[in-house]
């Protein structure tokens, strides 16, 4: 009895072993290396425990073996787990980055409904250029455009009653001048004849003057011998005195004639009761004045319509930009967020959609303040991702701080909050413009050669 309670007592499936005790018991670590030497030894005490109860002749060496493999890997591990924070320390690098880009905002330029010019696909490349939406208003003010248009169809359909009058008149002065040339080719004619005639007169004027004068000359002579009497001597004189009177008379009907001729001939008619031109020519004024108004009116008329042609043209166009509005890419890239649909009325100013730019690639990075404080301006750095592509070199760019990031990026680098010194890199590298865009990594930076 007492042999078999013995026996329970030592009984190895009730009795827990050392190690089984150890991690039981052990409620805090004190650390990895504690852990890793207890699971690297364990199973070695526990095989010496079990070499010294049941076989003392010796065993196998795989144990040793397999204790050297341990050995081996927990110093990998513990090579591994120590490089990172020693690399960490040795490199400037990034807390957290990522691959970003700066968007476009389109806004409408009028109000009206959104109708898509063309279909628009997630993820699709689009050139700059290329015409995304239509904004379509269909109520447009026109009311200036119509009264143009009715100004210029009413001055069009007075110009060719202007252009007939201005007819009528230049042939009614084309005919009046005919005439008043005529009268005074006439009245030339006229005084050219009366001109003549009054020279002949004053021809036989002379005669009968000198007829007259050697009457008196024969007549004195006889009156001192006695054959002709003082009374025929007188009759004589005076006859002769009458003939210089008529030429004398002649001469001055001849000098007014050649007067009347030359005003004549200036366009100036002449005459006992009047002193003034024709009623031809001052017809023919009259009708050249009108005439010179018409065509006046006639020469404004076209000025206006063609003032109101290009009026038309400008009113047209203004209708036309603010009835009909092309959202058109400024830059190559791809939709990031459409803002509308089809179908919506928007109001002018509204954004529609945002393109990301893919020609303005950058990386954002949040960096500690110690490595913030070595950056300059012009840092070689490289962009490795967390997907293990390869990596983007590209430069420093701008060093924000802890000032406010920009808020036309596609990913606001505020959603980087492990640290708040920011860096902003420029790729250099085509990969970088294939707009990747929300990729994440780390930014590794060069060290610059300090001088001694």
């Amino acid at each position: 009895m007492v042999d078999r309670l013995r026996a329970a007592s030592i009984d190895p499936a009730s009795t827990a072993s050392p190690h089984e005790t150890k991690s039981e018991t052990k409620t805090d670590a004190k650390g990895l290396q504690e852990a890793l030497h207890e699971q690297l030894f364990a199973d070695d005490e526990t095989g010496h425990a079990c070499e010294a109860q049941t076989a003392p002749e010796p065993g196998p060496r795989w144990p040793h073996l397999r204790r050297g493999a341990k050995i081996a890997i927990g110093l990998a591990i513990i090579a591994v787990f120590g490089w990172l924070p020693l690399r960490a320390i040795w490199e400037y690098s990034s807390v957290e980055a990522v691959l970003n880009s700066r968007l476009v905002t389109l806004r409408t330029p009028i109000g009206g409904r959104v109708v898509a010019a063309q279909p628009i696909t997630d993820q699709a490349r689009l050139g700059a250029g290329t015409v995304l939406l239509r904004i379509v208003n269909s109520r447009g003010d026109r009311t200036r455009l119509d009264d143009l248009r009715r100004q210029k169809s009413r001055l069009e359909n007075e110009r060719p009653s202007l252009a007939t009058k201005l007819a009528a008149a230049q042939a009614a002065q084309k005919d009046l001048a005919r005439q008043a040339a005529q009268f005074r080719e006439g009245r030339m004619l006229q005084l050219e004849a009366r001109i003549a005639e009054i020279q002949t007169s004053i021809e036989a004027a002379a005669a009968r003057r000198d007829e007259a004068s050697a009457a008196v000359e024969r007549a004195s002579s006889l009156a001192k011998s006695g054959n002709v009497s003082t009374v025929e001597l007188a009759r004589l004189t005076r006859e002769l005195s009458v003939a210089q009177q008529t030429e004398l008379g002649a001469r001055k009907r001849l000098d007014a004639a050649k007067v009347e001729l030359t005003a004549a001939q200036n366009g100036t008619f002449l005459g006992d009761s009047y002193n003034d031109r024709p009623s031809s020519v001052q017809r023919e004024e009259e009708m050249r004045q009108r005439a010179g108004d018409l065509e006046a009116d006639l020469a404004r008329t076209d000025t206006e319509i063609a003032w109101l042609a290009n009026e038309i043209i400008i009113e047209e166009v203004h209708f036309a930009d603010l009835s009909e509005a092309n959202i058109t890419t400024p830059v190559a890239g791809r939709v990031w967020e459409m803002m509308t649909s089809p179908g919506e009325d928007v109001q002018a100013g509204q954004p529609l959609l945002k393109i990301l730019d893919c020609s303005g690639a950058v990386i954002t990075a949040n960096v500690t303040e110690s490595v913030y404080n070595r950056l300059q301006l012009g840092d070689r750095a490289s962009f490795e991702p967390n997907d293990g592509g390869e990596p983007i070199s590209g430069t420093v760019v701008n060093l924000t701080g802890a000032a406010g990031a920009p808020a036309n990026l596609a990913i606001n680098p505020d959603a980087l909050s492990k640290e708040p010194y920011r860096v902003t890199v420029a790729p250099g590298d085509a990969a970088a413009h294939a707009c990747t865009v929300g990729r994440t990594g780390r930014v590794v930076f060069a060290r610059r050669e300090t001088a001694p």
